[in-house]
């Protein structure tokens, strides 16, 4: 994953989005279903409705990205609203670009005790 610059928010847009959109049909998604702005250096991430396609849109101060992943098996956790937005941190925006459940992650071991 490219490292966002400190203060990037990083936004689920809910529901499915139609997975042939590039560039200029995600930022106009943007711009009418969230009322946000594509070009403020947010990141904005649309699945498809299969759920194993995603596609990252962000702005670096110099041009659009589009990033797109295809899960190989599985799909990737997404939530239940059909509108709107969730806001994401990079941790779990990388939780979620690795097909891991970013909304409770399970830790690998238990704490043990010191004495």
């Amino acid at each position: 994953m490219i490292g966002l610059p400190s203060g990037t928010r990083v936004w689920i847009v809910a529901g499915h989005t139609d997975m042939r959109k590039g560039f200029d049909g995600l930022a106009a998604l943007v711009q009418t279903a969230l009322a946000d702005n594509p070009f403020c250096g947010h990141v904005f991430v649309f699945r498809g409705r299969r759920g194993d396609i995603l596609k990252v849109l962000w702005f670096d101060g110099q041009g659009l990205l589009l990033l797109a992943k295809r899960l190989e098996r599985g799909r990737f956790v997404w939530p239940q609203a059909t509108s709107g937005s969730v806001c994401l941190t990079p941790a779990q925006l990388s939780m979620l670009l690795e097909g891991i459940d970013w909304r409770m992650p399970v830790r690998t071991q238990a704490p043990e005790l010191a004495a």
